[in-house]
């Protein structure tokens, strides 16, 4: 499909002015709705504004590309915006965009919008053309060019038409078969915009450096163009732009450079003369097995890098808790507590069902923790190391306990899980640069023997070691825990529950969840309900000020905020990020004291909750329900309450 079939004339429009990025949105989102093919344009703009959560969609160069794949589109469809003075896009390289293109695509198999996006993004990356399309005059002559070049870039002509050259030497596509220089792999995250820009730029550069170049992107719809065996053999050297882990085994010994994804779209150059040069590195792949992250570690601080591995452990573990908690909390439901109130919850043979299930689910949380935390630091080789260290982790076992059977061990729960995976992780990246003495010829050996041995033994050891001290510090939590008073145990609700909502999904916001769900694996079903709690309560504030202060709002405001209810109910934060973005002062404030307001009553009602999502679906296996949905309200109320007092009428009076 060509992008032409997917642009009409009545979506696009030139000379646009927007004063931030989500008035841009809105308008070109407006735009595509003229088309006639969203059925549903407030169920689209979700799916637009969760993909920007995700990252940006301003993909340098002055170019932004949002997009959203949803069963509230009819049609494929593609709009197009010229803003001469630009808008702050939140952009890779920090420039304002002047050109944006929407795309909307169903919910289908094909993945229209992701073929459409990829060429797109190849065509975006020649200077000349989007400078004839922001200086078009027409939207029919905006149509006219894109036409001409996507004739010439995906035609069958082999001529250069200068309306996508940059130089005169410059080929529209390398055809060439055979022995290439240099081969490239790009990917990012999401799989769709960045992957095919930084394909495009090194294609290009390959091209203006006369090297022969050959490019395998791993996108969402699949890899293309891939690389074969007798084309790597052949190759000088490889170059990988990713932001994912990408498999590199493939590569061993040859020269390689690994990088972001960032760095193909705006080095290519660069990244072409690194791979080349005398002194490139050589890969190795036992040896350098967990650096397919591309050592983030060395770009990043700290914080941010122990922020990356936890958030890759819980990612994986909430599945199992997810899953788990809530087949474990029907088990309750369903059983019949009178028959044999210490078995409660298998009392009954259907009840025992649920709970057998559950309970096998729920007993990996803390392995599969430890396991991906260690993953995600050394890759593959750390697996093994991370699950057996959660699993030592939460027995509790201790080198004393081995020598003296009548010890009485402690599982070190959550937060020995957590350090296993962090040690496991690291004693790996150690024992690649142990055996990096280790003949070549004996490579193989390190990933299938060393690795595996060394690294349960010494994880398993280390361990054994902390889980005393791991075991007292879990002790002394549920000890304090459990005998905190009434207001100590609101205050808690309350800081708790007021950080789900000062970033809306961010790092605080996490630190709050990650804490609920760890202590839901000690039994304290009380701090994840009010967790929850907070976190449903800042799309419900939202939605509350555009029903009860409707002059609150623009009218585009009301609408977008209603559907805030759903989100908030279903326990989905992020709801609340485009209002917090556009008035962060106002808003920010008003939805942490209501998500505090929650927390707290949640805590003071002595409401639990054995899963850790679900918002209103899971209601049903809430303790004291009735006073969890009151605790709820009211926080959505105060904070309601609170945001109109500070905000003005309407952001047109506002910035008057």
């Amino acid at each position: 499909m060509k992008i032409t079939d997917l642009l009409q004339e009545n979506s696009i429009k030139l000379n646009a002015v927007s004063n931030n990025k989500e008035e841009a949105l809105n308008q070109i989102i407006n735009l595509i709705s003229q088309t006639g093919n969203i059925a549903n344009k407030e169920e689209y703009k979700k799916v637009v504004l969760n993909r920007e959560k995700q990252g940006t969609t301003g993909i340098g160069e002055g170019i932004a590309i949002p997009h959203g794949k949803t069963n509230a589109v009819k049609k494929a469809s593609l709009a197009a915006m010229v803003i001469p003075n630009g808008v702050d896009f939140e952009s890779l390289d920090n420039q304002k965009v002047n050109l944006m293109f929407l795309i909307a695509a169903p919910e289908t198999k094909e993945n229209i919008h992701l073929e459409v996006l990829s060429r797109l993004s190849a065509l975006l990356m020649y200077e000349k053309f989007r400078e004839k399309l922001k200086t078009a005059k027409t939207p029919k002559e905006f149509i006219n060019y894109i036409d001409e070049a996507e004739k010439a870039k995906y035609g069958e002509e082999k001529v250069v038409d200068e309306l996508i050259s940059d130089t005169a030497q410059t080929e529209l596509k390398n055809t060439d078969k055979g022995n290439y220089e240099i081969l490239c792999i790009t990917a990012c995250p999401t799989g769709i915009a960045h992957t095919y820009m930084a394909a495009e730029a090194l294609e290009k550069a390959g091209k203006e450096t006369k090297h022969k170049i050959k490019v395998e992107t791993q996108g969402q719809s699949g890899v293309k163009n891939h690389l074969t065996r007798e084309e790597i053999e052949n190759a000088k050297a490889i170059i990988v732009a990713a932001d994912t882990n990408v498999d590199l085994s493939r590569f061993n010994g040859k020269k390689l450079i690994k990088t972001r994804v960032a760095d193909g779209i705006h080095k290519p150059k660069e990244l072409i003369e690194r791979a080349l040069s005398e002194d490139a590195p050589i890969y190795h792949s036992s040896e350098n097995e967990g650096d397919s992250n591309f050592n983030q570690d060395e770009k990043m601080g700290l914080g941010r890098n122990i922020y990356r591995h936890l958030m890759s452990g819980v990612t994986h573990m909430l599945p199992f808790v997810v899953g788990g908690g809530i087949l474990i909390a029907i088990s309750f439901l369903l059983d019949n507590y009178e028959i044999n109130p210490a078995g409660f919850g298998s009392n009954t043979p259907l009840a025992a069902f649920f709970n057998t299930i559950g309970n096998s689910a729920f007993s990996f949380m803390l392995t599969i923790l430890a396991g991906y935390i260690a993953l995600s630091i050394a890759d593959r080789p750390g697996l093994a190391a991370g699950f057996v260290g959660g699993a030592v982790a939460l027995s509790g076992v201790t080198i004393q306990s081995l020598k003296d059977p009548t010890v009485t061990t402690v599982s070190s729960g959550f937060l020995g899980a957590l350090l296993a995976g962090f040690i496991a992780g690291y004693i790996i990246i150690l024992l690649k640069k142990i055996f990096k003495v280790i003949p070549k010829s004996l490579e193989g050996i390190k990933t299938i023997l060393l690795y595996p041995v060394f690294g349960i033994l010494l994880t398993g050891f280390a361990v054994m070691l902390i889980n005393p001290f791991i075991g007292m510090i879990n002790t002394g939590l549920n000890n304090f825990l459990n005998n905190m008073g009434g207001v100590n145990k609101v205050i808690l609700g309350v800081i708790l529950g007021g950080m789900m909502s000062v970033d809306l999904g961010g790092p605080v916001n996490k630190a709050a969840y990650t804490f609920g769900t760890g202590m839901l694996s000690q039994g304290h079903y009380d701090i994840m309900a009010a967790v929850m709690a907070g976190g449903m309560v800042a799309p419900l504030v939202i939605a509350l000020l555009a029903t009860i202060f409707p002059k609150k709002l623009d009218q585009k405001d009301r609408s977008s905020a209603l559907l805030n209810y759903v989100l908030g109910l279903s326990f989905i934060s992020e709801g609340a990020i485009p209002f917090a973005s556009s008035d962060p002062l106002r808003v920010l404030p008003a939805c942490i004291i209501g998500s505090a307001v929650a927390g707290g009553l949640s805590m003071l009602f002595k409401c639990t909750l054995m899963a850790p999502h679900g918002g209103i679906f899971v209601i049903g296996i809430v303790g004291n329900a009735l006073m969890y949905i009151v605790s709820i309200a009211a926080g959505a109320v105060v904070g309601a309450l609170i945001l109109a007092a500070l905000k003005k009428n309407g952001n047109k009076q506002e910035q008057k």
